[in-house]
């Protein structure tokens, strides 16, 4: 079942350096919230907060609090494995593990939750592979290696594996950026039918994918050189790209700057 994510007071560091300062925002389920924002501005980094992948870089900490469901995922008893496989990452170049077909990749999540059953695992895979439109392209070649697939069918196998095991929650990273005009149109068409389903966040550097997929926008920027990033707007998408509060968004978003 789809989760819903309360950020609040969030302060993003490496080391010493504060990256991101006081962000706070509600992201409701089944929804697609979308992050924008010039380089360098924190859209990836609390990306990888809301699944503590951030803290797997050496000196990496957060305060504030993530809440999933009210839960915090950052509380002391919390398995941040079980994090994870909650709430799904897709990268932004198609990741596929090279060594394995395309039938392994799928399962692997499960293979590593101790899941043996052939026919537990047949239909992971085909409800996944299904779920990720790739189904009836790659069905007669399961055995054949994943990194064998052109890049937009490997992103797809990536959200493939990433929703095998079940995640209430899609985190995307760029994930049409290495992709071709028809290849980001099919992974775009399949994150409209997995809000269905997920709770799914995007970053994205290409203003046109927020307005297209998205149902609300969150805007962070850098305000000077040497400074955190911030949230600086969040919003629903039609008002963020229409009729923008903060004049800093609007400036981002008609390209007179970033």
């Amino acid at each position: 079942m789809a989760k819903r994510i309360d950020i609040s007071g969030l302060n993003v560091y490496y080391g010493s350096l504060l990256a991101v300062s006081d962000v706070s925002l509600e992201i409701e389920p089944r929804t697609v919230t979308a992050f924008i924002g010039p380089s360098g501005c924190g859209k990836s980094t609390v990306l990888r907060t809301i699944n503590r992948m951030h803290e797997v870089i050496p000196g990496a900490r957060v305060e504030g609090k993530v809440l999933l469901d009210g839960e915090d995922i950052y509380g002391s008893n919390v398995d941040p494995v079980n994090v994870r496989r909650t709430i799904g990452m897709v990268f932004q170049r198609p990741n596929p593990f090279p060594t394995m077909s395309i039938y392994d990749n799928v399962a692997a999540g499960l293979k590593l939750a101790g899941e043996r059953r052939k026919a537990a695992l047949d239909d992971v895979v085909e409800r996944s592979l299904t779920s990720a439109n790739l189904w009836n392209e790659v069905k007669g070649r399961l055995t054949k290696a994943g990194a064998g697939l052109s890049g937009g069918q490997q992103q797809r196998l990536c959200i493939a594996r990433a929703i095998a095991v079940q995640p209430q929650v899609l985190l995307m990273d760029e994930p049409c950026s290495a992709l071709d005009p028809i290849s980001t149109l099919a992974i775009e068409d399949l994150i409209g039918q997995l809000k269905t389903t997920y709770t799914i966040v995007i970053v994205t550097h290409n203003m046109q994918q927020a307005a297209r997929v998205s149902d609300r926008t969150a805007f962070f920027n850098l305000p000077a050189f040497g400074e955190p990033g911030k949230l600086v707007e969040f919003d629903d998408t039609a008002k963020i790209f229409s009729n923008p509060a903060n004049p800093k968004t609007e400036e981002y978003i008609t390209g007179r700057f970033g």
